[in-house]
C-alpha cells in the first residue's frame, strides 16, 4: 500500500491555538497595529509556524494571523506609482498579501510574497510601487 498524504493534521480550533501559541513565544501582537511580514515578531511567529506533514519537496507555514469574521476575497490590480489615500475599514480586520509587484507602507517596500495584517477602523494608505502590483485580499466586511 502506498503512503497516503493527509494535510488535515490539525482541526480549525487547534490551527486557531497554534498560532495564539506562536504569537505569544514571539511576543507578536497582529491585532494591536497594522503589521506585515516584515516586522521582526512576525517573522519570528511564523518561523515557529512551520508544518510538517507536507509531500517531499515542499515547504508550508502558517500566517500569524486570522480573521474573527467570515469573510470576503478580491483581487486588486495596481498601476504603478498609483496611491491609495488615507482610509479604513471599520466593519473589519482585513488582510492583504503582494501577489507581483509592490507597494510602499510607511516607508517600506512590500513585494511579492509580502503580507500586510489592517486591524478593523486602523488608517492606512499605500502607493503602488514602479511596476505595478497585484494583491490578493481579504476583508471581515462588505468592501464590494
Amino acid at each position: 500500500m502506498k503512503d497516503t498524504f493527509k494535510p488535515n493534521a490539525l482541526t480549525f480550533e487547534e490551527g486557531i491555538e497554534r498560532i495564539k501559541q506562536a504569537n505569544e513565544a514571539a511576543d507578536f501582537c497582529f491585532k494591536s497595529k497594522i503589521s506585515t511580514s516584515l516586522d521582526a515578531a512576525a517573522r519570528e511567529a511564523t518561523g515557529g509556524l512551520m508544518v510538517t506533514n507536507v509531500p517531499g519537496g515542499f515547504k508550508k507555514f502558517q500566517l500569524p494571523l486570522y480573521l474573527d469574521k467570515a469573510s470576503q476575497l478580491f483581487v486588486s490590480v495596481g498601476a504603478p506609482d498609483t496611491k491609495v489615500p488615507i482610509h479604513s475599514h471599520d466593519e473589519g480586520d482585513g488582510f492583504r498579501y503582494i501577489s507581483s509587484g509592490s507597494i510602499i507602507y510607511n516607508g517600506e517596500e512590500l513585494k511579492a510574497g509580502d503580507w500586510m495584517f489592517i486591524p478593523a477602523g486602523e488608517p492606512y494608505e499605500f502607493v503602488v510601487g514602479e511596476l505595478g502590483a497585484t494583491m490578493m485580499y481579504c476583508y471581515s466586511c462588505c468592501c464590494a
